[in-house]
Order: C-alpha cells, then sequence, then structure tokens
C-alpha cells in the first residue's frame, strides 16, 4: 500500500512494502494504521521540520494572550529558539505559513480532515506532534486548568501534555465518527526519555538518565497499540520492545510482505500482544551515539562511553533503575557483552556525516543545577 493520503503531493510517499488502489469495498478493506508520535518532527504533509530554522518551531504567537511560555535562560539551545524560531510550519515542502492557533490543535485539524477525507479507503497515517518539546508554550487555558502545579515551568510543560492528551483523544473521536475506529491501528510513542534541558526534577523517575543518553531514563517511552477489532484490551507486554518493530507490524496489518534485500530489525508485535508467540520479541537491543554505545542482552545491559574510557553494566531484572553497576565485580560479563556490542556494531553503516560536538550530560541531573565532583556523566556526540 503506498500510503499517499488524498490531501498529499502524488511524490511526498515512497513505495515501501504494499501497494494499495484508490479504493476498496467493505468486505475486503484492509486496516487503517495511524502512528502518533510525540515529541517529534513531522515530514510531507504538514511538518515544521524545516519550517524557517530546521528543528522545531514556536507553538504560538508568544505575545498571545492565549499563550502562556517558560523560558529556561540557562539552556543555550532554549535561548537560541525563542530568538530565532518563528512560529510556523511546511505543506508539502512549500512556503513557512503559520498555523491557525496553537500548534498542536492544528495539527490534530489536519488529522481529522485527513481522516475524513479517506474514510472510504485504507490509509495509513504518521501524526508526529512536537509537543511537548521545548520552546515550552501551553495555552492558557490548559495552564490555567492545573493550578496545584507550583513550578511554573513544570506546570508549562504539564499544560502541554494536558493539550496533547485531549487532542489525541480528537483524532480517536474522528475515527468513532466515521465508523473507523474497529477498523485502524492506533500506535502512540515517543521518541525519548524526558530532556535534561527542561531544568524539571525527577521528569523520568524512578528511572535514570535523560533524552541522549542509554540509561533507562532516556530510553523508556509509552508505547501503545488501539485496535479495538483486533487487539484485546488490557494486554501488556512485558519484555521490551523498539521503535523499528512499527514497520514490521504495519505490514503485517496490511498484509505485505517485507522487502527480502534488507534486514529488518523489526518484528511484528501482533503475537505478543495476543498471546500467540511466546519469549522475548528480542533477545538483544543496540544503541549507539557516536562513542556512546550500549546493549541489552536479555536481563543484561551493558554501556559503553569510550570517550570516558568508562563502562555501565546492570542486571535490569534485579535492579531496573541502574543504581548499583557491576563493571567492576562482573568483568566476565562485560567482556561477553563488549564481544557482541563489538559485532554489532562493526554491522552498521557508518554516519554519513560526523558528529560536530561531543557534550557531556549529566545523568542524575537536569541542566542547570550545580555539577559536583561526584556527578556521573556520558558525552552524547551531536
Amino acid at each position: 500500500m503506498v500510503a499517499r493520503m488524498r490531501r498529499s503531493h502524488p511524490a511526498a510517499n515512497l513505495p515501501v512494502a504494499w501497494k494499495q488502489g484508490p479504493s476498496e469495498t467493505p468486505a475486503i478493506r484492509k486496516p487503517n494504521i495511524i502512528v502518533i508520535l510525540a515529541d517529534d518532527m513531522g515530514f510531507n504533509d504538514i511538518t515544521f521540520n524545516g519550517g524557517g530554522v530546521a528543528g522545531g518551531s514556536m507553538y504560538d504567537d508568544p505575545k498571545s494572550a492565549n499563550v502562556v511560555n517558560a523560558r529556561n535562560a540557562f539552556d543555550p539551545v532554549d535561548r537560541f529558539l525563542w530568538a530565532a524560531q518563528p512560529s510556523g510550519v511546511r505543506f508539502n515542502g512549500g512556503p513557512v505559513f503559520k498555523t491557525d492557533g496553537y500548534m498542536t490543535d492544528s495539527l490534530t485539524n489536519q488529522a481529522i480532515d485527513a481522516i475524513e477525507a479517506n474514510r472510504n479507503r485504507p490509509f495509513f497515517m504518521y501524526l508526529a506532534y512536537n509537543a511537548p518539546h521545548s520552546p515550552l508554550q501551553a495555552t492558557k487555558a490548559d495552564y490555567d486548568a492545573l493550578p496545584q502545579i507550583g513550578s511554573h515551568s513544570l506546570r508549562v510543560y504539564a499544560a502541554m501534555i494536558r493539550n496533547l492528551d485531549r487532542n489525541i483523544g480528537r483524532v480517536l473521536n474522528a475515527l468513532r465518527k466515521q465508523g473507523l475506529e474497529n477498523d485502524t491501528l492506533v500506535i502512540f510513542t515517543s521518541d525519548n526519555g524526558g530532556a535534561n534541558y527542561l531544568g524539571l526534577n525527577d521528569l523520568n523517575k524512578p528511572y535514570r538518565g535523560w533524552k541522549a543518553t542509554f540509561f533507562e531514563g532516556g530510553l523508556r517511552v509509552p508505547f501503545f497499540m488501539r485496535w479495538p477489532g483486533r487487539l484485546p484490551k488490557g494486554e501488556h507486554v512485558a519484555e521490551p520492545v523498539t521503535h523499528f518493530d512499527i514497520y514490521a507490524t504495519a505490514a503485517a496489518v496490511a498484509g505485505a510482505t517485507l522487502p527480502a534485500d534488507h534486514i529488518i530489525d523489526g518484528t511484528n508485535l501482533l503475537p505478543f500482544v495476543d498471546k500467540t508467540a511466546a519469549g522475548r520479541p528480542h533477545e538483544s537491543l543496540f544503541w549507539r551515539s557516536g562513542n556512546y554505545r550500549t546493549i541489552r542482552a536479555g536481563d543484561w545491559k551493558l554501556q559503553v562511553d569510550d570517550t570516558r574510557r568508562k563502562q555501565w553494566l546492570y542486571n535490569l531484572a534485579d535492579d531496573p533503575t541502574e543504581q548499583h553497576d557491576r563493571s567492576a565485580v562482573n568483568p566476565a560479563k562485560v567482556a561477553e557483552l563488549a564481544a557482541m556490542l563489538g559485532q554489532i556494531n562493526a554491522e552498521q553503516a557508518k554516519p554519513l556525516w560526523p558528529a560536530l560536538i561531543e557534550v557531556p550530560v549529566l545523568i542524575d541531573k537536569p541542566l542547570g543545577r550545580p555539577i559536583a565532583e561526584a556527578d556521573e556523566w556520558i558525552y552524547w556526540s551531536n
């Protein structure tokens, strides 16, 4: 299925694994698939990736009476965004234009329009909200609804999530209104854990680490799948899954054949949700950012920072919040996982461009807090 939405430019989406005609009869209709990703940048139909200055957008005019802002003077990226970044998006690569109202509301309006326009044929929708990524801007109504939160920045951040939650509900209601709820797989996830540069304590509690680290606070994100006509309610997959699994799962839902000339790292998650498959979706998982690499094999996890010449070893079954580094007392396990890590890393394609800088990221403190000699950190390549 070439998932071209009716509002999309014909060249906006490239064929990946399956094809579809312009419409199908209800008896043979394939399911719809919607992937909702929070805290990221979109592309093709509606995007703020490259809108003005690449990397993000204001959610609305900072001077609007309907918006509450929170600026972090300690964050150099935040200072740049507020000074240089407009509020704007592109449509199919066209000129930048300002959305009608708050960004999250506007993206949802576009998604609902696309659902209505494609209600008579199967569709794939990738709905990438920038919320709750910085810059921190919330609607005044959502901010006013959270008076119990004392910290101004945290209140704005929570108000952004409140707005995001409501807008995802609008998307689900649109499916219900069009009679598509039982025929649509909806996946919701986020790209990483909470960011240290927001300056908010305990954002990923009880886990250590932040966005850009491979501690559990940086890696663990929500991953929800909803398909009333196919998936049982309330099921839980305890073993780790990955965003790579979205591709394999979507292909299976659409009845597609995965390309045989590519290595597919993802796994179809449906059998693990309906309990027709046993075991782990993945025996091992791998992450890499420059000289900082991590492998999880079973319940063991090894992190390696070659810039610091530092290693961390944890058994997540006994120590899920990574409080007790076992690298010094279990060198055999370090050697075993390091060999696996080296082999997997050698199989990967080299980066298309080198990192410009390596940035230290404290593991247990957000940005803007005093640094102590005992603090631990990693180097993140950007």
